[in-house]
């Protein structure tokens, strides 16, 4: 039976600049089976979850539930949780961790200030390996329960880095689709070869082309310009690269190079489904047509 992701392979359909758009991530621990929903559709309160998502609607935060790798009891007295906060913007990258018994508490944050960058106090810093989150939501698709959560389990018994299943990420058809913090690099396609370079890249300090789907603080226009100038110049660290919001698709470097890159969406022909069972579509890709560096006035070199 054919899948979303086998029609997107079979179409080699590029997996770059198809990444959800995150400044922060919020990600909860809640055990147990989730819903295609699943902030309304878990063990977690649905009051709690409605709440989250309309708090953090408009201010960059993206919201999820996360839950360790392997068999899921069916719980309901989950007493402490494991909470992240995680800032994915070039400059200003961190995350903190925190235990929370009361998820509703977290409605006590200021989100506004966390899109920004702020986490005004929020738990305590993380200093641990690279985080990897895998999606494995397969009542949300199939696809990512059947290709994530093998991946998601052969990650945690390697010892590579703190692994977590997912609830979303975004683009089904790439799956099995990784989030890896602190930078906020999204994966697709990934098999456990690819995760261990990730993680491993993460742990230096750099990130992966392979794979990439773009950094989550970018919009897409953003993460196919970043990921272009990247292939060009062969520059892999994390933070070396920014995206100028106030300059479209300006990329610029740490060492005050610049580069104006020409992003153009185009619709994918043939249509293909974006999700199993889903109707056919034909979903925007970004299309790179020119990098040229940038001119710049009052340039720091």
């Amino acid at each position: 039976m054919s899948t979303c992701t086998s029609a997107s392979s079979s179409l080699a359909e590029p997996v770059a600049a198809t990444a959800a758009t995150a400044r922060t991530w919020l990600l909860l621990e809640q055990p147990g089976p989730w819903g295609p929903k699943a902030l309304t559709g878990s063990h977690l309160d649905p009051r709690v979850g409605r709440a989250l998502e309309r708090a953090a609607a408009g201010t960059g935060v993206r919201v999820g539930l996360i839950r360790r790798p392997g068999r899921h009891a069916d719980r309901h007295d989950v007493r402490r949780r494991t909470a992240y906060v995680a800032h994915t913007v070039p400059g200003g990258t961190w995350v903190r961790e925190a235990v929370v018994e009361d998820p509703g508490a977290l409605l006590g944050l200021d989100f506004g200030a966390l899109g920004r960058g702020d986490h005004r106090g929020f738990g305590m810093p993380y200093e641990g390996d690279p985080l990897a989150f895998v999606c494995t939501n397969g009542k949300r698709d199939r696809c990512c329960a059947l290709k994530g959560r093998p991946l998601a389990a052969e990650l945690a018994a390697s010892g590579l880095g703190e692994v977590w299943e997912v609830t979303h990420l975004g683009g089904h058809r790439f799956s099995p689709t990784m989030l890896v913090l602190p930078y906020g690099y999204a994966y697709g396609r990934v098999d456990a070869e690819l995760a261990r370079q990730v993680l491993a890249a993460a742990r230096e300090g750099d990130m992966v082309l392979e794979g990439c789907r773009g950094r989550s603080a970018w919009e897409r226009p953003g993460q196919a310009a970043e990921l272009a100038v990247r292939r060009l110049t062969g520059e892999v660290r994390a933070e070396a690269l920014t995206v100028d919001g106030e300059h479209g698709t300006r990329v610029r470097h740490l060492d005050g190079r610049a580069w104006d890159v020409e992003v153009t969406a185009v619709a994918a022909e043939p249509p293909r489904p974006e999700s199993c069972g889903a109707a056919l579509g034909a979903p925007l890709r970004m299309e790179v047509s020119g990098i040229q560096p940038a001119l710049l006035t009052n340039s720091v070199v």
